[in-house]
């Protein structure tokens, strides 16, 4: 964790030592059973100066104390009575809003200058003060207008305002908080972060704070600073739901889809139709490959919004990758384009349905939705990631090199090194083909995926003794379709006929629908000219695989003989 991190980390559990060692109330000079009103009707200066003082801080604790001032000394039906009810009800809701603290219904006065600016606010209106104001909620109230889901639009001058603010209130948290959350929103996270932390060293009390951290350091793609910094949050404050919202937000988008998921959970169980939680619950579920279990979550999402793009597409993978159901998925698809022919996402993965499809329309299709999507001066890497798979099906290699070597200029992912060992291996570079497949096994030397890639590797390359040493460990420990492809294997190593054809038919006994197995028991049967046995094997490797370029040619071939 970065030093800032660890000081502030420092800074909070300290907070929380002192505030758990010392829970008396703050002190007073003014007895609250005192009488609070004049006989002219009028509350006294001193009561009314520590009510604002008290709230002024937007220090939870000490705005409660101004609550309960006005309520013991019957403030609550004279107009300062009315409007500092009203203040701290407002602030206490926008800072803390998962306060306990029972707060009474805004009764403004119709008259009072506060009234007006919070009634301009609650329609979204920001209204600076006068520049020569020295009224503290004159310039913090109009924040009140701040609606951080809904955007509103934020004069220039409100940086001013609440610079002002904090001059004439140094020790409030509300300039620094309400400054955090403007630079967040407009996308200032560095400057965000300094304030909100700010405001947190000003009061340890000021929890939201810490979340506002948080938050920015998951804009800021710092997604796993702002888990750790939310996992503690959630331990100290157990009973706050924007904290565990926001745990459960940057746990979704880490993709650390096993603690998510019991996160989202939580949620749903506060509000079952928080529409936002149920699609996230539907998509950890389908990233876990538990597509039935999606089902019911999509179902509920149904009866608040059918029409909902991210819905549309939750559903459209349930139907691709659970049911391999690809007519359905792509129906879902076209309606997303309906409504949006250029969403990026919703493209793609209709363009990789219609290319992985049998029927040559569909192809067609397929390539001429990728078209439209490449972009002459760049696409993204989504794009050159389908790109470069439609130019490996079509065994074009020098085609897919080119998209490779613009994927590798900005990332370098396991699907890469991959892709990387093929495209080498068709252009018959085998050398570099073997540096991918090294990397490959390096990442993992227990995944058989990478290990059966780097056997192949050396294999191509002559290294036939470390092969040999690698395939009988991992024949021992293995079975079925794993079994399957290290047998394949093997055979490519054997010195005679009887022991190649041995290993293949052990692999097929292991995998019948093993492809390498079966194209090279018919290659074995054709290079020998046993057409019978050639055009067996021939059959089932087209069953698996009709569009495969090599066997689309050994097809026309052998045209009339698969007829019979």
């Amino acid at each position: 964790m970065i030093n800032s991190f660890r000081l502030l980390s420092f800074f909070f559990l300290a907070a929380l030592l002192v505030f758990s060692c010392k829970t008396a109330p703050v002190q007073t000079d003014t007895d609250v059973t005192a009488p609070a009103v004049n006989n002219d009707g009028r509350q006294s200066s001193g009561i009314a100066d520590e009510i604002r003082s008290l709230t002024e801080t937007g220090v939870l604790s000490l705005m409660a104390q101004a609550l309960e001032l006005i309520r013991a000394r019957e403030l609550g039906g004279v107009d300062f009575g009315r409007v500092m009810n009203a203040i701290n009800a407002l602030l206490i809701r926008l800072v803390y809003p998962d306060s306990r603290i029972r707060l009474s219904p805004v009764d403004l006065p119709q008259t009072h200058n506060y009234s007006k600016i919070i009634r301009d606010a609650e329609r979204g209106n920001y209204i600076s003060p006068n520049g020569e104001s020295t009224d503290f909620f004159e310039y913090i109230l109009p924040f009140l207008a701040f609606n951080h889901e809904a955007g509103t639009e934020l004069p220039l001058t409100v940086i001013d305002d609440l610079s002002m603010a904090a001059a004439l209130r140094p020790h409030s948290v509300l300039p620094s908080f309400f400054l955090g959350l403007v630079n967040e929103r407009n996308g200032l996270y560095k400057d965000a972060e300094a304030a909100y932390r700010k405001a947190y060293d000003i009061s340890g009390e000021c929890y939201p704070a810490l979340t506002g951290i948080a938050r920015v350091m998951r804009l800021s793609q710092r997604v796993e600073d702002a888990a750790a910094l939310l996992s503690d949050l959630v331990i100290h404050y157990p009973d706050s739901l924007d904290i565990k919202r926001q745990l459960a937000i940057t746990l979704y988008e880490n993709r650390d889809w096993s603690r998510a998921g019991p996160a989202v959970d939580e949620i749903l169980q506060n509000d079952q139709q928080d529409g936002e939680f149920i699609l996230m619950k539907a998509r950890i579920l389908i990233e876990q490959g538990l597509f039935s279990q999606a089902q019911p979550p999509l179902d509920a999402y149904a009866a608040i919004n059918p029409n909902k793009r991210d819905y549309l597409f939750l559903r459209a993978r349930v139907q691709a990758e659970g049911n391999r159901n690809r007519d359905a998925a792509l129906n879902y698809l076209r309606s997303i384009l309906r409504a949006n022919p250029d969403d990026e996402e919703a493209l793609i993965y209709a363009a990789s349905l219609l290319l992985e499809s049998q029927r040559p329309a569909d192809q067609t299709e397929g390539r001429e939705l990728l078209a439209r999507l490449q972009q002459p001066d760049g696409s993204s890497v989504e794009v050159l990631s389908l790109s470069l798979r439609d130019a490996v099906h079509r065994e074009n290699w020098r085609e897919a090199q080119g998209f490779l070597n613009s994927i590798l200029a900005v990332r370098r992912n396991i699907q890469d090194l991959t892709d990387g060992y093929y495209v080498e291996r068709g252009l018959g570079n085998n050398a570099k083909a073997l540096g991918y497949a090294r990397e490959l096994y390096d990442k993992d030397t227990s995944n058989n995926e990478y290990i059966a890639v780097y056997i192949s590797a050396l294999i191509d390359n002559g290294r036939n003794d470390e092969a040999s040493k690698m395939l009988e460990t991992r024949l021992a420990a293995s079975t079925g379709a794993v079994k399957s492809r290290f047998f394949f294997l093997r055979s490519r190593i054997q010195s005679g006929d009887d022991a190649v054809l041995g290993d293949l038919r052990s692999s097929l006994f292991e995998d019948p629908r093993n492809l390498q197995a079966l194209i090279a028991m018919f290659e074995y049967y054709h290079k020998r000219y046993e057409e019978r046995r050639a055009v067996y094997y021939l059959r089932q490797a087209l069953a698996i695989a009709p569009d495969n370029t090599r066997l689309k040619r050994y097809e026309r071939e052998y045209a009339s003989l698969l007829e019979r």
